[in-house]
């Protein structure tokens, strides 16, 4: 036999760190220890360790793989502190204030990590029963927050480049059936979809473009529209490039509209766009990646009115609701578009056994295997609720406003825009040079020497060609004095390179 147990090589203490009614103490053990060694990580002084590339590069014993060695798991627990934990990323740290990572609520901690063990796969109910139901509230509840209308729908995604993917392939499907009969999920390319154009703001997300791209309609198929001096899209730009479109024999068959610019923070004039898009009978999607979290403020009702008019909505909630990456959802307001991505394979959702009652939610997802997001978000409303993280998003809102009235005649800073949002974006001007390459270099100098050092992690971005500085803000612990502090480094270093340059 040849499982007989003299012939089988692989014990039973081995097969014992599978997840299983034998490994339960175990995995209590393991999850602690490993517990003990993030808590460590919370403890780090800066935001990170300062080792080169070159320096993490030599770690080579560690990065190795050893197939005739097997660590135990205090063994591992000591080798990837070495190499990853000492020198990882602290978003929850002060002093990182460069992109749009958040730090984490604990509730979504523990909705991850049980998420994780238990393994669900969510695409088929067969697979994940009541998780399945989870994440239809927790679409339920966003729906409802933006004011889509009761029949809207959505799904979790990676994000919200996929999420953009998604919208862009249902504003085109969509716009093939309805004015040319074309079915492009069955038939394939047309030749009358290289005419069709997207329309959005200067200023979007480069997903807008790439995903054109990955739908094979190209670059060219987005049409960007020029914003006004506080970063939004102009609406008469817009109606103006749709027209001219039309004159070259393009067809408009979207616009995308932008809740929070991931530089400036802008929200596009939301409610006028709808009007356009509505008149010109075109789809409407609003990439709130940023900014679409900000309906449970009330800071930014405002901004986000028209929001409940989109035929589509990209929310993140690993941006601006405190989630560990991935947790984003695509909306729609009317679920039928998700004819769009369906597909029913035999083995997994055959359509003659599609049931309402147990809804397989693979039908509504360009993923097959998809794990338990919803469950992180589910922990972090139970336990800490709209309210309260509402106020977290008003928190940084206002110290994006405070740092900007701090500095803004500092002579040693140009400021862009005033905040709308959590982001600020500045230059810092050497006193006495006048040439605009010295001040680009100089702020790159700034950010780089920063973050080397391990003292503030900055980004950088450009506008009309010369260099800024950007602060992110999206930690409702930091505080004015916290940042003013990475604005005394940021005049230091500037002071410094022009010392010695």
């Amino acid at each position: 036999m040849f499982l007989d147990t003299e012939k089988n090589l692989i014990t039973k203490l081995e097969t014992d760190q599978f997840f299983s009614f034998d490994s339960r103490y175990d995995y209590k053990e393991y999850i602690q220890k490993a517990t003990n060694y993030v808590a460590d990580f919370l403890g780090n002084s800066k935001f990170y360790s300062g080792e080169s590339p070159i320096e993490l590069r030599a770690k080579t014993a560690l990065l190795s793989m050893d197939s005739d060695k097997a660590l135990s798991i205090d063994e591992a627990l000591d080798e990837i502190k070495e190499l990853y934990l000492d020198h990882a990323i602290g978003f929850h740290n002060p002093n990182y204030v460069a992109h749009l990572n958040c730090p984490v609520l604990l509730p979504a901690i523990v909705g991850d990590l049980m998420a994780s063990s238990v393994n669900t796969a969510i695409e088929t109910w067969d697979q994940s029963t009541s998780a399945t139901l989870i994440e239809q509230k927790m679409i339920e509840w966003i729906c409802m927050e933006i004011g889509l209308p009761s029949t809207s729908d959505g799904v979790f995604t990676s994000g919200g480049t996929q999420s953009n993917f998604m919208a862009l392939l249902m504003a085109r499907d969509n716009y093939a059936f309805k004015h040319y009969g074309l079915n492009l999920k069955e038939n394939g390319w047309s030749d009358v979809v290289s005419k069709f154009r997207f329309f959005c703001s200067e200023k979007a997300h480069f997903s807008i473009k790439k995903n054109a791209a990955l739908l094979g309609m190209g670059y060219d198929a987005v049409i960007p529209v020029t914003t006004d001096d506080r970063m939004k899209m102009d609406p008469n730009a817009l109606v103006l490039a749709m027209e001219r479109e039309k004159q070259s024999g393009n067809i408009p068959i979207a616009i995308i509209a932008t809740a929070g610019t991931t530089d400036f923070g802008s929200f596009d004039p939301l409610g006028t766009i709808a009007k356009i898009a509505s008149e010109y009978d075109i789809w409407f999607h609003i990439d709130g990646a940023y900014g679409g979290c900000y309906v449970l403020t009330d800071t930014h009702k405002e901004q986000l009115k028209g929001m409940e008019s989109a035929n589509s909505v990209t929310i993140d909630f690993h941006k601006t609701l405190f989630q560990p990456v991935c947790s984003s959802v695509f909306l729609v307001g009317n679920p039928d578009h998700f004819k769009y991505v369906s597909h029913y394979a035999d083995y997994l959702n055959p359509m003659e056994h599609r049931d309402e009652e147990c809804p397989n939610l693979i039908e509504k997802s360009i993923q097959t295997t998809r794990r338990f997001d919803a469950l992180k978000l589910w922990f972090t409303l139970k336990m800490t609720g709209t309210k309260k993280i509402g106020a977290f998003l008003e928190k940084v809102h206002y110290l994006a406003l405070d740092l900007y009235h701090a500095i803004k005649d500092d002579p040693c800073f140009e400021m862009v825009h005033k905040p709308e949002l959590s982001t600020l974006v500045f230059r810092y001007k050497a006193l006495d040079i006048n040439e605009e390459r010295i001040h680009d270099t100089i702020n790159l100098y700034i950010k780089n020497k920063l973050f080397k050092s391990g003292q503030a992690s900055i980004a950088s971005t450009k506008l009309n060609g010369k260099t800024y500085l950007k602060f992110t803000l999206l930690n409702p612990k930091s505080t004015i004095v916290d940042l003013l502090k990475i604005i005394q480094m940021i005049k230091n270093t500037g002071s410094n390179y022009k010392n010695n340059n």
